[in-house]
Formats: C-alpha cells, structure tokens, sequence
C-alpha cells in the first residue's frame, strides 16, 4: 500500500523520486519505509541514516505540522542527508507531514532535480497522499497488534488444555472478548476514515489540472483503496459477535431469566460457525435452521445454555468435516441442521451433523467425564459430560442422542419452561 502511494504520489506531482518513513517516537528517529524511483545506492545511503529532530527541515515539520519545501537544496544548513541527496542529482524537496490524531507517525517526501518552488497544487496534493499514508501505517500496526494478541491467544489456550483439564474455555469468554473488542474497534474506526479520506482526495483533485491518464489512475487507485476498506470493515461483523459474547458473559453470571430460545440457537450457531472460520480460514460447512416460531420463552441460564449448544455444534463441525476427509469432497457436503420445536410446557432443541456418527460403544462412555475420541491436545473430555449437567442437573431438562455410524448425529435438548 505504501509502495502504490509513494509511486501516485510521484507520478502525479511531477516529480522525480520519493519516499515514506515512519517516526518512531522512542529513538526520535525517521525510518525509510517505502520508495519510489530511487536507486539501490542512494535507499542503503539514507537507512544507514539516524534522521532525526535534530534536522532543520524536521525539525519545522513537528512544529508546523504542515508541508515543508526546500526550493534548493545547496541553500540548506549541511547535513550527511543533505550530502547524500545532492550527490544523487537532486536540488528540491517537500516533506508533508503523516499525523494521525495529534502525532506525527512519519513522513512523505518528494524530490525533484530542479531547484525551485513546488506549485500549491502540488503541496496540496503531497498532503493528500500523507493523509492516506498516515491511515495505511496505522491500520498495519492495529493489525499486527491483533495478529499478535490471536497468537498469544492460541498459545494460551494450548497451554490450558494441556495443564488443566478442568478448566472450561467458556469462562475465559468475557476476557478474550475484552482484549480483542479495542484493537478491533481502531480496525473499524480507521477503516471508516479513510473512506472519508478517499472522498476527501476525490474532491481535492476534482479542480486540479490533471489530464485524462493521470485522472484515470487516480480513480484507480481510488477504487483499490475502497474495495480493500470495504473488506477491512467486515471487521464489524467481528465486532457484533464479540458484543454477543460480552453481553452473555454478562448476563450469564450467575442470574437467571426468560431468554428467546430461537434467538439463542440462532447467535450460538453464528457465533461457533465464526470462531471456526477465524481458527481456520478454509473452513466451510452449510449451515440449516428450523426454527418453530411458538418456540418463545424459557427460565434458563442463558451463558450455559449457549456454552452447551457451542459445545454440540463444535462437535458437528468435527463430525461432519472429518467424514468430508473421508469421501470424495465433491460429492458431499458437510452440514449442521439447528432446530426448535415447542412441546407446550417444554421446549425442544435438535442439533444434528451428517458426520461420522457415533459406535454403540462410544455412546455408552460419551457423558463420562474426560472421555474423548478425539486426538491428544485436541479435546479435554469434558464438554459432553459439563452440558449433561448443565441441562440435567442445573435446568432439570433432558439430552439425548440419536445416531447413526456413518451417517448423522442428533442432540435433542428438552428443557422446562420454568424453573424447578
């Protein structure tokens, strides 16, 4: 992205080369990022560089927090940036300054061989690009950052399911779905302002004397950027199933209440399906819903119910992709069917998967605690043995299972309308 905005950069403002640095604000120094039209000597020249306050034209640049221009470079005071940049055939630069809220985060600098003033619809053009650098350098490091808190995430979790078995994953919601609600929310924040952003550039260059090629490209590169914002902002389908997942926490916590059950099956799936595809990002499985619109209402804990109906979907998506592994993918497809039915004074939820099934001798042991088929590291056993109690003992309900080896599971849940 840098790359591309330096290139535009250059390209439309008639100049001959150029740069993007970012500003690191413990070493208060300026870092070479991306070029443009700049050979190999001169780029490993100017890194071997500590650029920084401390130059005249920084210096003004933190102060002003506007475009800088040096009509001729043999005019200003000496400096080892100075000499390099001279020696490589270049007489002018402008600088406009990366700001993102109040802080300077770094800089676009053009240059060009011939001394002289820069034209104000140059300068204005440079700060539009500078504008769009700055947003592109700070959505790389939200994304890194969200990068590396998933990765400390998935340690983690590997570590709690090899150490401690008895730990259930569902109390750990509230927190996980607390450190990935910030950088998530500077996702979509700056996501959205760069949209406005690239708007901005449109009106900008709307009266700039730019000839049909060079508009061309702008629109381009307009419409690259917005295509890969409107990506970054699924984002926000993220942040709606992290909101889900707080508020059960919340509501979850020891209090009990009348709870929708469609609407309950409904986020419970949503919320498996996407935690499996941002595990793993092939992941593919058809979802069916069929939901009894008299369903309604039950007395329930709605954070247990939800952590037993993740559990049974999680299971499904085992089942069934495990069974595609087996078969020939093109001719089957892997599917989870959630349904609902009222019983009058009951309620019933069926979960069912056209994965492997379960042998007879499975399903006798599959309610006992740490029993799992699954491989090593890969399940704690505890998950069918915690939503049996969760429905039979906490909700006096009932679970049971029908299955076929080869062909299906269903998980039918009953539950009573009010409280025992």
């Amino acid at each position: 992205m840098l790359s591309t905005i330096v290139a535009k950069a250059v390209q439309l403002s008639d100049t001959e080369a150029g740069a993007i640095y970012d500003f690191d604000d413990t070493r208060r120094e300026f870092s070479l990022r991306a070029t443009y039209h700049m050979d190999r000597e001169l780029i490993e020249a100017l890194m071997k560089q500590h650029i920084g306050v401390e130059e005249p034209a920084i210096a003004r640049l933190l102060a002003e927090r506007e475009p800088v221009q040096v009509t001729d470079l043999l005019d200003e005071p000496r400096s080892e940036v100075n000499a390099i940049t001279l020696r490589a055939g270049y007489r002018a630069r402008l600088i406009a300054p990366l700001i993102r809220g109040s802080d300077v985060i770094g800089m676009l600098v053009v240059r060009r061989c011939t001394p002289g003033a820069f034209p104000k619809n140059t300068v204005e053009l440079i700060k539009t690009f500078a504008a769009q650098s700055a947003v592109a350098i700070e959505n790389a490091r939200l994304f890194q950052n969200v990068e590396a808190s998933l990765e400390e995430l998935q340690t983690a979790q590997d570590r709690l399911v090899q150490t401690e078995k008895l730990a259930s994953l569902g109390q750990l919601t509230a927190g996980i779905a607390h450190e990935i609600k910030n950088p998530l929310n500077f996702v979509n924040n700056f996501s959205s302002v760069s949209v406005e952003l690239i708007d901005e550039l449109q009106e900008a260059l709307r009266g700039a004397p730019l000839g049909d090629k060079a508009r061309a490209e702008i629109n381009e590169l307009s419409a690259a950027l917005r295509g890969n914002l409107d990506k970054v902002q699924h984002g926000k389908r993220a942040d709606s199933i992290v909101k889900n997942m707080l508020l059960h926490s919340r509501e979850g916590s020891g209090e009990r209440r009348l709870v929708d059950v469609n609407t309950l099956v409904e986020e419970s799936l949503n919320l498996a399906y996407h935690g499996a595809r941002a595990e793993k990002q092939s992941f593919n499985i058809a979802l069916e819903r069929s939901f009894d619109p008299s369903a309604g209402e039950v007395d329930a804990y709605p954070q247990e119910i939800m952590r037993v109906l993740l559990n049974l979907i999680s299971n499904g998506f085992y089942a069934a992709t495990k069974r595609q592994g087996q078969e020939d993918a093109n001719s089957f497809e892997p599917t989870i069917t959630a349904a609902t039915k009222s019983l009058g004074d009951r309620v019933e939820i069926r979960i069912r998967d056209n994965g492997t099934g379960i042998p007879p001798e499975v399903k006798e042991k599959m309610f006992n605690p740490f029993f799992t088929t699954k491989p090593a590291g890969e399940g704690t056993g505890l998950g069918l043995s915690i939503s049996h109690d969760i429905i039979v003992k906490q909700h006096s309900g009932a679970i049971e299972v029908d299955t076929q080896p080869g062909e299906f599971t269903e998980f039918r849940i009953t539950l009573p309308r009010t409280a025992a």
